[in-house]
């Protein structure tokens, strides 16, 4: 989950590294490093635990001269956070220098085997074990740089990105891939690498995206050369990078999260756009008509996810089999992979991931294409792996979210989810014209529904304040919102560090009712929806045990409000869509009582935005 520039050029690489780092910052801010090459063929190496701004800091005063170098900000998986395990790492003759996401299984193995050949070492990382066995190849074998690190990834089991600069080799970056994205930019004045397209958006619109088991060199004065580990030529893919410079800026928010909750109108519309047709009667989605046959004879749907996807996908699950009427299955990517799941050829996986990148979802697709079973993508990040690796697909199109926390692609994942279930329902005649009418109206309106829900944002800053120092949150919801309740208190606990749970309401009295008192607030998720009078019954019994409840409701509710300590109204919707509205609220909520506690809500402590790692 960390994050990976290079540079190579007519231009000076360290203005152009640190300004990556601080775009890849969301993917880690354990530690930062750089390296470059200086005029004088030095190597120097600059690393410091903490984020990208204390990097800044330490080498204020040194020499950070060179037109090529490599950049690294950390999120640590081998050995604790500190300047000695930061990277980049580099060989035993300082020569060679080499940054790395991932992780390596069998690191533990190669290390054994290089110390018995008097190989030394000075970190806790498996990156190190990489760097120190290039240069043992390279030297045991008078092999080039490039043949040395081919050969030193043919030993490696696990995951990587890496790049590589070498003194020997002044005029050449050398990356290489596998399961971890890196993607190279082609411009005017250099080459430049990372980990994902943000770093590389104000220098050019020409990338490729490396696949699997390829290796790039990138050289000074050479055209991009791109091979497979056994050093046969790979096809060099250029696309064009759709992404604008403003949109990985806060647009004057004080925090991309903030940015991102309000912006949600917006990119709902932009997911929405050229998907409900014909007078709001009918939704088209090219990944579901192109393979009609195929959802037409489904015998069942397994959604697998991770996270903030994950409860997106439970939404969907309801969706697609109300709408649908197609048995779904939910997995967490991470466990799936590890079921031995049986797969026919008539069943189809949908992969959700925001970045598709996330390592278990990737391996879950692998495995689901193993066994035969059709695999659609569900992703924001256009040509990240997931979506290569995906039989067909559906981008949300929410623009880049740069806060850790996912707000508007959770969003962007629940429309499309509905939106699938719909077409589905459409293709398989289980939805009357009327009710997918009905449906894809509303779908229309939500980017209104929203800019009305965010309205209530003062509101919720004030009530902010009368829980930022509780030590734990209940969240519940029923039917659709159940999985709201769950993401709700993801959102809690990840940006303000308060123990928070989701819980079915109805489940509440088969366990944690029994913490309910006075200290332990709850919120609940309470639209005015089939399942209104059942949880109107749950708020009852958290009152009758002296809890506070802080209740969502439907603009308009005269019962509820009699009830609970709180409310905050939302628009009226209908049900199959109302978990994307309550969402915000619940967005919101999170985001002042972090704040009120002080807490950095981008880059919240032990979490990166993509998990590229196991």
């Amino acid at each position: 989950m960390c994050g990976i520039v290079g540079f190579i050029g007519s231009s000076e690489a360290y203005p152009i590294l640190i300004k990556g780092l601080h775009r890849l910052e969301y993917r880690g801010y354990d530690s930062a490093g750089v390296a470059m090459i200086n005029p004088d063929n030095r190597v120097n190496v600059y690393k410091t635990r903490g984020k990208v701004a204390d990097l800044e800091e330490y080498v204020a005063d040194k020499d950070v001269s060179g037109t090529i170098g490599i950049a690294h900000t950390r999120w640590a998986t081998h050995g604790e956070p500190n300047s000695t395990n930061a990277h980049p790492h580099v060989s035993g003759n300082g020569k060679i220098a080499l940054v790395h996401n991932g992780t390596i299984e069998n690191y533990a193995v190669l290390k054994q085997a290089l110390v018995n050949h008097g190989v030394q070492f000075s970190s806790d990382t498996d990156t190190e074990v990489l760097v120190k066995l290039i240069e043992y190849i390279k030297e045991t074998t008078n092999s080039s740089t490039v043949d040395a690190i081919r050969s030193a990834l043919k030993t490696v089991i696990g995951a990587f990105a890496i790049a590589v600069i070498d003194r020997d080799n002044p005029d050449q970056l050398i990356a290489a891939r596998k399961s971890s994205p890196l993607v190279i930019g082609l411009g005017e004045t250099g080459s430049y690498l990372a980990s994902d397209a943000t770093p590389l958006v104000e220098y050019t619109d020409r990338v490729v995206y490396l696949r699997d088991d390829e290796l790039a060199i990138l050289s000074r004065h050479e055209p991009l050369q791109v091979i497979n580990l056994d050093n046969e030529p790979a096809n060099v893919d250029i696309q064009t990078l759709r992404m604008s410079v403003s949109e990985l800026e806060k647009g004057g928010y004080p925090h991309f999260m903030l940015k991102e909750i309000f912006e949600q109108p917006r990119t709902l519309r932009d997911c929405i756009r050229g998907r409900v047709v014909n007078n709001n009667t009918e939704i088209k989605l090219s990944g579901i008509m192109d393979n009609a046959e195929a959802f037409k004879n489904v015998g069942r749907i397994v959604i697998v996810a991770c996270g903030t996807s994950w409860h997106a996908a439970l939404i969907g699950k309801r969706l697609i089999q109300d709408l649908g009427k197609i048995a779904v299955e939910v997995e967490y990517a991470s466990e799936f992979r590890y079921s031995n799941p049986v797969l026919n050829t008539n069943d189809i996986v949908i992969a959700i991931s925001q970045s598709g990148e996330t390592a278990d979802t990737l391996a879950a697709i692998k495995l689901a294409r193993s066994k035969g079973a059709m695999v659609y993508g569900v992703v924001n990040a256009v040509g990240s792996s997931i979506a290569r690796e995906s039989d067909t697909g559906t981008y949300i199109h929410v623009g880049p979210e740069i806060g850790v926390a996912s707000t508007k692609a959770f969003t962007g994942q629940v429309t499309v989810l509905a939106m699938m279930a719909l077409a589905i329902g459409q293709l398989r005649g289980t939805l009357s014209k009327e009710d997918t009418a009905v449906i894809a109206s509303s779908i229309q309106k939500l980017p209104d529904y929203i800019e009305e829900t965010l309205k209530l944002d003062p509101l919720i800053k004030e009530l902010s304040q009368t829980y930022t120092y509780v030590h734990n949150f209940l969240y519940l919801g029923r039917g659709y919102n159940y999985p709201t309740a769950l993401e709700g208190a993801l959102k809690l606990k990840e940006i303000s560090y308060i123990h928070a749970e989701g819980y079915p309401a109805a489940e509440m009295k088969h366990g944690p009712i029994a913490l309910i008192d006075r200290e332990l607030p709850t919120v609940v998720i309470a639209p005015h929806d089939d399942l209104y009078e059942k949880v109107i019954s749950n708020i009852q019994q958290v009152k009758a045990r002296g809890g506070e409840v802080i209740a969502i409701v439907t603009r308009g509710d005269k019962t509820i409000s009699g009830i609970a300590d709180h409310i905050i109204e939302m628009p009226k919707v209908i049900e199959q869509l109302s978990p994307i509205v309550a969402a915000i609220p619940l967005q919101l909520l999170a985001y002042h009582i972090a704040i009120k506690k002080g807490c950095n809500v981008d880059m919240p402590r032990n979490l990166a935005k993509s998990v590229t790692v196991e």
